[in-house]
């Protein structure tokens, strides 16, 4: 797409959004960034510290379910972009909880569609002058797809079977973004992604939680028998794919987003067990690893997800710079960091 004066990036103080918000200031010189952000308890303002002060972007609190707050940001700063990533995210939240991913994933995903809609585009296919190179990019996930046995990986034209509330409030999503193309002609793009890690994601994430377990010496929780595998995504890495798609990915189209890094649980846990045995050995010279305990496995617990990335590689030029070995000592090293501040 062409290059644009303001996007709205929501959901910018979570995990994956404030390490997008950065990336994308820092390679968009000329781009400004309004961040809507609820402030749930998985929104951090301190993640985005390092460009709070910069010129080109601002913090608005407010719910995309806020249709009247919604408006009057397009009506403010002509939006030329959307990149979509609020959302309720974790799986355990949604099976306690529901209500919350159904108004956040699938209201809050219509509501932005809807209003981006109006702003932009005067009649299906027919878009406002200067409305024509506007996108909107929804942020998904493989958990969409549902889950895979021991062999094979999920492509674009995978069905969809989701298993959990969040998973299925995420696919609803994802076809309500579809339908805005197909009945609309409205320029959207939907990029799905693995499970990512590094800096800043919320504590009660998996990373995040064995590394505070192990060096607060706690039981060190593991669903299951630890053999669910997952692909995961370095997190800068994702934020370059984001990147490209929404400059130059085709209208209409989907691409997946996987780091080619699937590990099982037991494999991540051991492994920065290891790492931390190296670098912050515990007091009595035991093995972090003598804290794994295995809890009772989740309900629907998906038993592998893995992406091909490859459209995303060959119509794009996108390649992930980290393996997960790499990525995991960088990861282990920023929340040591924020821990022992």
């Amino acid at each position: 797409m062409n290059k644009t004066q303001s996007v709205l990036i929501t959901g910018g103080a979570g995990f994956i959004g404030s390490n997008f918000i950065v990336y994308f200031l820092e390679n968009n010189k000329d781009i400004k960034v309004v961040n809507l952000d609820k402030l749930t308890y998985a929104g951090e303002l301190s993640n985005l510290k390092e460009i709070e002060n910069n010129a080109n972007y601002t913090f608005v609190q407010g719910d995309i379910c806020d249709s009247e707050l919604v408006n009057e940001l397009f009506n403010i700063y002509n939006f030329s972009g959307v990149i979509h990533f609020a959302a309720e995210s974790h799986v355990d939240n949604s099976i306690k909880n529901p209500d919350a991913f159904i108004k956040t994933n699938v209201n809050g995903t219509f509501n932005l569609l809807d209003i981006a809609k109006k702003n932009w585009m005067e009649a299906p296919f027919k878009f406002k002058d200067g409305c024509e190179n506007n996108r909107f990019h929804h942020i998904s996930t493989d958990e969409v797809y549902g889950t895979l046995g021991k062999i094979g990986l999920f492509t674009e034209t995978t069905p969809y079977a989701p298993n959990s509330p969040y998973s299925a409030s995420k696919a609803s999503s994802d076809f309500i973004v579809r339908s805005y193309f197909h009945t609309y002609g409205m320029n959207v793009v939907t990029t799905n992604c693995s499970n990512n890690y590094g800096p800043k994601q919320h504590d009660e994430k998996l990373i995040p939680t064995i590394i505070r377990k192990a060096i607060r010496n706690e039981p060190i929780p593991i669903y299951g028998d630890g053999k669910n595998i997952r692909d995961w995504l370095y997190v800068e890495d994702h934020c370059k794919g984001i990147g490209l798609a929404f400059k130059n990915g085709t209208a209409g189209e989907t691409y997946n987003v996987g780091g080619k890094n699937e590990r099982d649980n037991l494999y991540i846990v051991h492994k920065i067990c290891e790492i931390l045995d190296e670098i912050k050995p515990r007091e009595n010279s035991s093995s972090y690893a003598d804290l794994i305990t295995f809890v009772k496995d989740r309900p629907g617990h998906d038993f592998r997800y893995a992406i091909d990335a490859s459209k995303l590689e060959n119509e794009l030029g996108w390649k992930a710079n980290e393996n997960f070995e790499s990525g995991i000592l960088k990861t282990i090293n920023w929340y040591l960091n924020k821990y022992n501040s």
